[in-house]
């Protein structure tokens, strides 16, 4: 069984996140995970603006992902910043290039699962995740989320990510915070439900 996590990051907070969601898949005994990133569209130049030329150096040797790839995969986690309480543009431009799958029908039945960053604390975390899941749904995807069963979502001692939506971490005003043990533990557990899913659905 294949898994595919597939995020875009521009300071690391979605990659770290993205990690974690590995590890999670990796508790599924028979689950191959990959990691990979969707290709950027910001000019070098304005990368380098915004302080993100260094950051994304941490995760450049992932490989870039492929629409074909995405065929391919039992289940599919999507990670992506938040940008007005929507995806970010290159994760979107990503997903409009999937037409001839749709025509295709290739992923329908596939689980697809969404976790996201925001700079504050609600600067779109849960809208994010919902309106990812419109174009999972369009494709035909089994929408999996973080479920309750995950009891950390309700802690109220600290200042947390995560909702029955997905996984989710905050990075601050200006990216100063990095993903709590909390919010990693939601990650790897949103990685090893989708995946235990998509196991049971391909057995």
């Amino acid at each position: 069984m294949k898994v595919l996590v597939v995020f875009y990051s521009m300071y690391g907070h979605v990659y770290k996140m993205a990690e974690a969601i590995a590890e999670g898949v990796k508790e599924v005994p028979g689950a191959e995970v990959a990691l990979r990133r969707v290709p950027e569209t910001l000019p070098q130049e304005v990368l380098q603006k915004m302080g993100a030329v260094e950051p994304q150096k941490t995760f450049a040797h992932v490989p870039v992902c492929t629409v074909p790839e995405l065929a391919e995969a039992d289940a599919i986690l999507f990670g992506t910043p938040t940008r007005y309480g929507n995806m970010c543009g290159q994760m979107r431009q990503f997903l409009d290039a999937t037409g001839q799958l749709w025509l295709k029908g290739a992923l329908v039945g596939k689980v697809g699962s969404v976790f996201v960053s925001t700079a504050t604390q609600h600067g779109g975390q849960e809208s994010t995740i919902l309106s990812f899941h419109i174009s999972l749904l369009h494709q035909g995807m089994i929408v999996v989320g973080l479920p309750y069963t995950f009891q950390e979502q309700m802690r109220v001692d600290e200042i947390t990510g995560g909702s029955p939506y997905g996984a989710s971490t905050i990075a601050g005003p200006k990216g100063e915070r990095v993903p709590t043990g909390n919010e990693l533990a939601a990650a790897r557990f949103q990685g090893k439900h989708a995946a235990s899913i998509a196991s049971k659905l391909a057995g």
